[in-house]
């Protein structure tokens, strides 16, 4: 069985991960500083799984405190989470991102190599694309400059680990560009736990729904979309967590690498066909209201995932009204 390091693995996709390594044979390690995740998931995972999952509370950009994890656990691969991911927050602290998800990149790189750790799965983004020319959007559409300043720091993480791989060639790398990540675990008991206001769309039309917020506000209807609102790639995290264990599977087969890989639907949703199927299939009221565009939204991307399916043998298989439905679920069991 081998073990996995998951940094960030208290988080939202984090700790999703964490459940389908355990249920695929893996013996995952969580790393994390709760910084920008929930106590609360522990429990829930701990139900989950049966048992409390190993934790080190530890920031990954701190080189000391993480280097006595992998002494203590010498894992077999590491899946790097650990970052801050709000766009809009992004473009208002741009120097806090900068400093966070390079840093804990760094530090895991540097200490991959002194315990010769061979294998990292790194969680990047579809912003490395910005607005594209084209859809759908592949691994070799050329990349734009970043509409925002988390975007950009995954740019640069990528980089950082394409030159890796050039400087160490027995390092195996794969790149994860995840589209827009919703939903939540089907029991209820693990999704998405924003701190404060939420800045991604599903936990705001939940937390709406639930009478935490007063109304939900849209980020522009003037769009160049059929409905005028921002069109994106919905993929249920469920998913998204089990093409990490199918890289993991994939990695273990290859010499050296350094791939990328779209993941997502395949399709795109607007903002508003998101909140009306979340009314539709949970039967509840969500109040919205039309406002300006956010600054460092792109307009519409989805993806052309045809190579992760061809490559990793993954594919999605839950559809964007279960995810929604996932959510009111996980929504439901907070309020309790």
């Amino acid at each position: 069985m081998k073990k996995v390091l998951v940094t960030g693995g208290a988080g939202y996709i984090g700790s999703h991960t964490v459940v389908e390594l355990f249920n695929h044979g893996f013996i995952p390690v969580i790393v994390d500083n709760f910084s920008n995740s929930d106590e609360r998931v522990l429990q829930g995972l701990e139900d989950i799984l049966g048992f409390k999952p190993i934790l080190y509370r530890s920031d990954c950009a701190d080189y000391q405190s993480l280097k006595d994890v992998f002494q203590a656990e010498t894992p077999d691969a590491v899946i790097h989470f650990a970052a801050f991911k709000a766009v809009g927050e992004s473009t208002q602290q741009p120097t806090r991102y900068y400093r966070n998800n390079i840093d804990s990149l760094l530090t895991v790189l540097e200490l991959m190599e002194e315990f010769q750790v061979r294998d990292i799965v790194f969680s990047s983004s579809c912003t490395v694309y910005g607005q594209p020319d084209e859809l759908p959007v592949s691994e070799t559409s050329k990349q734009k400059d970043a509409t925002s300043p988390y975007g950009y720091t995954k740019q640069v993480c990528e980089r950082i680990l394409m030159d890796a791989c050039v400087a160490r060639p027995e390092l195996r790398c794969v790149l994860l560009r995840y589209f827009n990540p919703i939903g939540a675990h089907p029991s209820g008991l693990i999704g998405e736990l924003p701190f404060g206001i939420p800045n991604n769309l599903v936990p705001y039309i939940a937390q709406t729904a639930a009478g935490i917020r007063e109304k939900l506000v849209i980020h522009g209807n003037d769009y160049q979309t059929a409905d005028g609102t921002c069109i994106r790639d919905y993929i249920h995290v469920c998913d998204l967590a089990m093409a990490h264990v199918r890289a993991l599977e994939w990695i273990d087969l290859q010499t050296c690498a350094c791939e990328a890989f779209n993941l997502g639907q395949g399709q795109g949703n607007s903002v508003k066909e998101v909140i009306d199927t979340f009314i539709s299939v949970n039967n509840v009221p969500v109040r919205f209201e039309i406002g300006p565009r956010r600054t460092g939204d792109v307009e519409q991307v989805w993806a052309d995932a045809t190579k992760a399916q061809r490559v990793l043998n993954w594919k999605t298989e839950k559809s964007l009204a279960a995810a929604l439905q996932d959510t009111w679920r996980w929504q439901q069991h907070l309020s309790k």
